[in-house]
């Protein structure tokens, strides 16, 4: 690709939330569109079985994720737009570069060692219940991103140690079979915001705390009015920092809304009108692409086309590039 590449995964575990929409889905989206880069996003369903053993889960989430970002505008003309699973050249990358990682790389891992450290409180073996997907995990994702030869992958902070350990693992195996492999920088934006839950935690599914993105117009109300706040009484002044509410509602703000929303807490609005007001302006973003992804969801088979062909255009570039590295490794006819 004579184009900058921009790589992102979507692990397909979960319902999408209002955190995943403002943190990741709806950024990427904008990007996709700048001249002069050639973006890839992938349902990183292969990564999910290292966390989840329910199929019905994994199956559903893959059809939830790939509508939500079919239904927000993602240009499938553009950006490259495919399944994991459906690129069977990531696979074979992932073991010839676990034949040049090293070992200690991955003991070093975050993830691994969180596991490690878990079990050795609880007075377990250290590698007790460890599976070898958690363990060389960074290895698939760094065949992820190396498969396309990436230049930026824009991760949160928790995920650049696994760009780093991308980049060694590209190096080793450069340094053995020769420059295939382009180094991929980590691309972390700090001003993309981290949407606070309905508790004031960060949003998680693991905190049972989200706002699913496309809930009705009635539920969508209801979670929103559930937002924790304190028991201060309307006329008396509220503060904006630390508050879930005015964090939510200024994810969506334009900078004018913002200021008012600000001066009203300053003012004393209610919390319910401040709810109601958050309500208004996050269904008036969303109202027309929960009607697309209405649509989207329940015709199945129009999704499945679309991953398809993202696959095969995807494969134009992976099956070509894997007969490289299969020669360079020494796997290449006898004759």
């Amino acid at each position: 690709m004579s184009k900058r590449t921009v790589l992102t995964g979507i692990t397909t575990t979960g319902t999408p939330h209002l955190g995943n929409y403002v943190g990741a889905i709806k950024p990427a989206i904008l990007a996709s569109r700048v001249e002069g880069v050639q973006s890839c996003y992938f349902l990183a369903d292969y990564h999910a079985l290292i966390k989840c053993r329910e199929p019905e889960v994994v199956h559903r989430s893959t059809l939830e994720i790939a509508a939500t970002w079919l239904a927000l505008g993602l240009d499938t003309d553009k950006a490259l737009f495919y399944r994991q699973s459906d690129i069977p050249e990531i696979l074979e990358l992932t073991w010839l570069l676990t034949c040049v990682t090293a070992k200690g790389l991955m003991n070093r891992a975050h993830a691994y060692k969180a596991a490690v450290q878990e079990n050795l409180e609880k007075g377990e073996d250290a590698d007790y219940a460890v599976a070898m997907g958690l363990f060389s995990y960074p290895i698939l994702m760094a065949a992820d991103i190396l498969m396309f030869n990436a230049h930026d992958v824009p991760v949160g902070r928790d995920q650049v140690q696994h760009l780093e350990m991308a980049r060694d693992i590209a190096q080793r195996f450069n340094h053995f079979f020769g420059e295939h492999f382009v180094l991929p920088e980590a691309v972390v934006d700090d001003s993309v915001s981290v949407l606070p839950g309905q508790d004031g935690r960060k949003m998680s599914k693991s905190y049972n705390n989200t706002i699913p993105l496309w809930l009705p117009e009635k539920k969508l109300r209801k979670s929103i009015m559930r937002i924790v706040t304190n028991s201060l009484e309307p006329g008396e002044p509220k503060q904006t920092e630390g508050s879930a509410l005015f964090a939510i509602y200024s994810a969506f703000a334009s900078s004018e809304q913002r200021q008012d929303m600000k001066e009203a807490f300053a003012d004393g609005i209610a919390w319910g009108e401040a709810k109601q007001q958050c309500f208004e302006l996050i269904n008036d973003e969303l109202s027309g692409a929960r009607a697309a992804y209405e649509e989207l969801i329940s015709d199945p088979a129009r999704i499945e086309e679309r991953l398809l062909e993202g696959a095969s255009r995807a494969r134009e570039l992976t099956a070509p590039f894997i007969q490289e590295l299969r020669s360079a490794v020494g796997i290449r006819s006898l004759t």
